[in-house]
Order: structure tokens, then C-alpha cells, then sequence
């Protein structure tokens, strides 16, 4: 009798708002994975530059609006329909609802650029967590991956990194330190992750 976990290929999707680093570094990373496929790059943001990296990579690009996210259950049914192992949000700033996270549980990922429990909540992303972590005047910082929950950041936490903040560091160096955790681990937390 073959075991059907060889033979399944795990389904991630990813929600992304803005540029659309992270998201591509995970298409590439699982490019050339044989037990793993990203199935579309969902966004809030018609013009997010992450769709077009999901597009120029051959990965399905789709775009929502908050009526179709929040107001019915037009998202939700793509989602079902798709079936993903892991849902990964790289980027993506709207707070998900609770009829997808109970759909999904504990199949909801989040990056948050930086050590949580602090620096966590509804605004907090971006350039302005890194401001708020120099302002603080905190020794370091990093990434930690958590399990999406109905409110910001608040989930259970998976995985953390850091890195050192010296006296030079500004918002934008911070974040550049920050970018090169993320595009390390998040691909491999997924991985470990799709595995159990």
C-alpha cells in the first residue's frame, strides 16, 4: 500500500498587500519543489506590486476587495474550493475574518517584522514598527511567525529570529536586517511546518 503523503502535493497561498518581497521569495524557494505548489498570490491592492511578481512567475494573481473579503463569502468559497495546506501571509494588512480563520484552523500564517509580543497591533507595520523599536531604544529585534488569530499579531507564536541594533542603525538599516531574517527563514518555517 503506497503512502498517499508521497504522492500529495501540499498547497500554500499567499496574501500579500504591498511589494511583494517575501511572496516571491517563497514562489522561488518552492519553484522547483516536487511535493509542494503555491497555488495564487491573493491581494487587497489592485495594483500591489506583489501580483505582478506572482504573475511574472507563473503563479496565479488575484486581487479582492474588502466587500468580497469582509461583507460575503466570495473569498472564502475560493478558498474552499482551493483547499490549501497553509494559508501565508507576507505583507498583508487587513485583519482576516473569522469565518476564513475558523474554515482554516490553525492553517494561517503571519511574518511580523518584529519580536512580539511587542511592537505588535493594528498599525503597526512596516517602517513604523522599526521607528517605534529604535524610539524604544531596545538592544534587538527580529521576525516572528505566528498563527493568525481575529486579532493583530495575537496568535500563538511559532518561530522568532533576531538580530542586533546598534547606535548607527536607523529605521531603513533595521529593515534591511530585518528583510534578510525574513527571506531566510519564512520559507523554511512553511516547510517544517507543511511537513508535520
Amino acid at each position: 500500500m503506497s503512502d498517499k503523503r508521497n504522492t500529495t502535493r501540499k498547497k500554500i497561498v499567499i496574501f500579500a498587500s504591498g511589494s511583494g518581497t517575501n511572496a516571491e521569495n517563497i514562489i522561488r524557494y518552492f519553484q522547483e519543489s516536487s511535493d509542494t505548489s503555491i497555488l495564487a498570490v491573493f491581494s487587497n491592492k489592485k495594483y500591489a506590486g506583489a501580483l505582478k511578481r506572482a504573475h511574472d512567475l507563473q503563479v496565479k494573481a488575484l486581487h479582492f476587495d474588502r466587500n468580497s473579503f469582509y461583507q460575503t463569502n466570495e473569498v472564502l468559497h475560493i478558498l474552499e474550493d482551493m483547499n490549501p495546506d497553509l494559508i501565508v501571509l507576507a505583507g498583508f494588512l487587513w485583519l482576516f475574518p473569522s469565518k476564513i480563520i475558523a474554515e482554516f484552523p490553525d492553517r494561517i500564517i503571519n511574518i511580523h517584522p518584529a519580536l512580539l509580543p511587542k511592537f505588535g497591533g493594528k498599525g503597526m507595520y512596516g517602517n513604523k514598527v522599526h521607528q517605534a523599536v529604535i524610539e524604544k531604544k531596545e538592544k534587538e529585534s527580529g521576525i516572528s511567525i505566528h498563527y493568525v488569530n481575529e486579532r493583530y499579531d495575537e496568535g500563538n507564536i511559532i518561530f522568532q529570529a533576531t538580530t542586533p541594533i546598534t547606535e548607527e542603525d536607523t529605521p531603513e538599516s533595521l529593515a534591511t536586517k530585518i528583510h534578510a531574517l525574513e527571506y531566510k527563514h519564512f520559507p523554511e518555517v512553511i516547510k517544517q511546518l507543511l511537513q508535520k
